[in-house]
């Protein structure tokens, strides 16, 4: 603790020497070995980890929270709770704050958000991402009103620099209360599983409120927000493994909105084909495969990074690498309910492609989608609703887009998914591509109603039917003939013309109509 007594006995080169090595202390060795026996490393040794060697450097180190209630008065730490600075990852500039929960519990004081607020600036007016490593127990009791408004003072930052900065958050400890809304405006959110955990309301509340008995680890840990709500991108295993993911997050994005995304050199290792594609697709339309292995089968080798892939699985979403270039994929996983359209699928995945078309990230969209999801409560949830979301994002974003339609393309699901229609640069197809209105049974039953019903043989004229349907219009040539699909391409030859045609797209400029901003159907 801060003793400004001791200081006038040492010489004034001293005094700096002392008050360094006490604000390296925060709280105190006690605390420090308390947040290591609870298996989490501490303010500063997370930022080391981040950032690169001898990179780091501090500012603020000697805020003092100012308030005198409470027996505040009689407590002081250097650097009052949160390690702010800038330094670089990987060789390119970031802004970092880090709470220290040995510091009154990481509480969120006036001070300690003057702090943030003040990284926040200079990365916004020098064009580099924030990352914040959260690790406290909310707003500081003591101080009431002025904590109060140190969070409002954050989130509008965070408003501020969305889309202009991207901004990463990583929960590292508890993030209860208030402190919520700043890593839920942000781009990415990543948790420690056993660790941290992020609720408006605590156990204690919910148990008072709705007789619920749950601990803070179901209510707001790491598995249920990765797999259940969807509020974070990433579960990670322990803090180690959680910033390793925010230095390869961090690869695939530019600094800023004005900037490209990072191209890493490539040289064409010859015949760019892919065999192996040509028969990952089934025989029987209703069959399952994953996504996943077309996607492994287009990029560069080792390159994916999928995000939230614990929630809403009927999509995939995640970033990769195409020839050296930084792109985004979205695609239908017909592995998990038959690869349809919901309302989290569609929620995750508009939120993903507005996050690519903010950084200048083109994005790839792999296409195998039988419909929206039937049924009272996707209805009633907002399925169109949530469902128009997804629409408005692909139909906003004026980054190069791509789609591929491996298998199914039904219905609305097929404008919704990238079509020429709403956009699309450029469209291709395989030739196991159905694009309709809807299945062929469905729509032979619907059609041919009368003519099924007064047939001898009614399922044999059913199944005669459906294949007349699926002869005619579940193809992609009905779609080629009208230009809606630009080439009919062997699944083999997938990379090669992707590498091409964002090579073709890389100067691609497209503006959209003056406007202050739209008004997206939250």
């Amino acid at each position: 603790m801060s003793d400004p007594h001791a200081d006038a006995q040492l010489s004034k080169l001293e005094v700096l020497d002392r008050k360094n090595a006490e604000a390296l202390l925060g709280g105190g060795q006690i605390r420090i070995d308390a947040q290591h026996k609870k298996g989490k490393l501490t303010a500063r040794e997370r930022v080391d980890l981040l950032m690169d060697e001898g990179s780091f450097e501090e500012i603020g180190k000697f805020v003092m929270h100012r308030s005198k209630d409470f027996g505040l008065d009689k407590e002081y730490y250097l650097g009052d709770g949160v390690v702010t600075g800038y330094g670089t990852v990987n060789g390119r500039l970031v802004y970092v704050f880090s709470q220290d929960f040995t510091v009154f519990g990481g509480s969120l004081s006036e001070t300690h958000a003057e702090k943030i607020v003040k990284i926040m600036d200079l990365a916004m007016k020098n064009g580099a991402p924030v990352i914040g490593l959260n690790d406290s127990g909310g707003a500081r009791i003591q101080e009431g009103v002025v904590s109060l408004g140190g969070y409002a003072d954050i989130f509008y930052k965070n408003t501020l620099a969305s889309g202009v900065i991207p901004q990463l958050s990583a929960i590292m400890g508890p993030c209860a209360g208030g402190a919520v809304y700043s890593p839920a405006i942000t781009d990415f959110i990543l948790m420690v599983e056993n660790t941290s955990y992020m609720f408006v309301t605590g156990p204690n509340v919910v148990k008072t409120v709705t007789h619920e008995n749950v601990t803070s680890e179901e209510l707001g840990g790491a598995s249920t927000h990765s797999a259940k709500s969807g509020v974070t991108h990433f579960s990670c295993a322990n803090e180690v493994a959680c910033i390793t993911h925010l230095k390869q997050l961090l690869s695939y994005m530019p600094q800023n909105c004005e900037e490209n995304a990072p191209h890493l050199p490539y040289e064409p290792q010859g015949d760019e084909s892919r065999p192996a594609l040509n028969t990952i697709i089934p025989e029987n339309p209703n069959q399952p495969y994953d996504i996943r292995e077309v996607i492994e089968g287009i990029i560069d080798a080792d390159s994916f990074l999928e995000v939230h892939q614990n929630f809403a699985e009927n999509i995939v979403v995640g970033f990769a690498r195409l020839g050296g270039r930084s792109i985004g994929i979205v695609g239908n996983q017909p592995a998990v309910l038959a690869g349809v359209l919901d309302i989290n699928a569609s929620t995750k995945a508009a939120r993903f492609v507005r996050f690519c078309d903010s950084f200048n990230i083109p994005l790839l969209v792999l296409e195998d989608v039988p419909g929206f999801l039937p049924g009272t409560d996707q209805e009633w949830r907002g399925i169109i609703t949530n469902g128009a979301k997804l629409l408005y994002a692909f139909c906003e974003a004026t980054v190069p887009r791509i789609t591929v339609i491996t298998r199914k393309a039904y219905g609305g699901a097929y404008d919704v998914m990238n079509s020429k229609h709403i956009g699309a640069d450029m469209n291709y197809a395989w030739p196991t591509a159905e694009i309709a209105v809807m299945g062929a049974k469905g729509a032979a039953e619907i059609i041919f109603k009368r003519e099924i019903a007064t047939a001898d043989d009614p399922e044999a004229k059913l199944a005669e039917k459906v294949d007349e349907y699926q002869q005619k219009f579940a193809t992609p040539y009905r779609a080629a003939h009208r230009g809606f699909v630009d080439e009919v391409i062997l699944p083999a030859q997938t990379r090669q013309k992707l590498i091409r045609a964002f090579k073709m797209l890389e100067n691609k400029v497209d503006v959209l109509p003056r406007k202050k901003h739209g008004n997206i159907p939250l």
